[in-house]
């Protein structure tokens, strides 16, 4: 379903329709769409993250590292079905903004010498993303080995680059922002000596950005906050399962 962009009810109506599929997923009916929002509810977000991992587990490279470099970064996704032009045309009305004040934030880190993604979240935004950091690297940390951390300017904090050189063993790159602060510590070094040569690997991660919502989806479509953050966890997993059938993915 996420892997087409499809709803529940045209799931139903897909699985109706290919007798192929519904032999592969070992369904002897079709079930109704509601079926498969109540699935969506009981799915629990671990099962997720266990299966994103064993994914990782089984993605092999002739080129691969002894250690991952990894970013961690997000991207919004679109809760409903309005197209982008639709949201622009009525943002330029005189009442300015739409009746929407919120999105969903989807954060991952991803592998840059892969192009898979090793842990994700769902969240809503807007809202400071600076804390996320830790818990992302964390699971990250536990299906890949991780030698380097690229992280933009959002999440520098001196806890965040303490967080991964102490407690993951990695080398954290983020370009620290002014202020109070900004010349100690960790902070200080990348003010001083940023290396920015280095740091232009994190555009990679843009590149899984696109790769999901050019050929996968941009939404994560739901009514409530749940639903819409299990959508965005298992679009990033259906990206995952699709790079590992066609590993020259992009």
């Amino acid at each position: 379903m996420r892997y087409e962009d499809w709803t529940f009810r045209e799931a139903e109506v897909r699985l109706a329709e290919h007798r192929d599929l519904r032999e592969v997923l070992q369904l002897e009916s079709v079930p109704d769409y509601t079926t498969l929002y109540r699935f969506l509810q009981r799915l629990d977000d671990t099962a997720i993250d266990h299966v994103l991992g064993e994914t990782v587990r089984r993605f092999k490279t002739k080129k691969r590292r002894r250690r991952a470099r990894v970013a961690v970064d997000g991207t919004g996704l679109a809760h409903n079905a309005a197209s982008t032009f639709f949201i622009r045309r009525i943002e330029q009305r005189p009442r300015g903004m739409t009746r929407w004040s919120y999105w969903l934030k989807y954060l991952i880190v991803g592998d840059l010498d892969r192009q898979i993604i090793l842990a994700q979240r769902g969240r809503q935004a807007p809202h400071v993303d600076t804390g996320s950091l830790p818990d992302l690297v964390d699971a990250a940390s536990r299906v890949a080995s991780i030698g380097l951390v690229l992280a933009d300017a959002e999440f520098d904090t001196e806890n965040n680059h303490r967080h991964i050189r102490e407690k993951v063993g990695a080398h954290s790159v983020i370009p620290a922002k002014r202020g109070r602060g900004s010349r100690v510590g960790i902070r200080g070094q990348m003010h001083r000596h940023f290396p920015r040569r280095l740091y232009r690997q994190r555009a990679k991660i843009e590149t899984i950005f696109s790769s999901i919502k050019r050929k996968l989806s941009p939404r994560a479509p739901g009514r409530s906050l749940l639903t819409q953050t299990r959508q965005a966890l298992l679009l990033g997993l259906s990206y995952n399962l699709y790079r590992l059938r066609h590993p020259t993915f992009s």
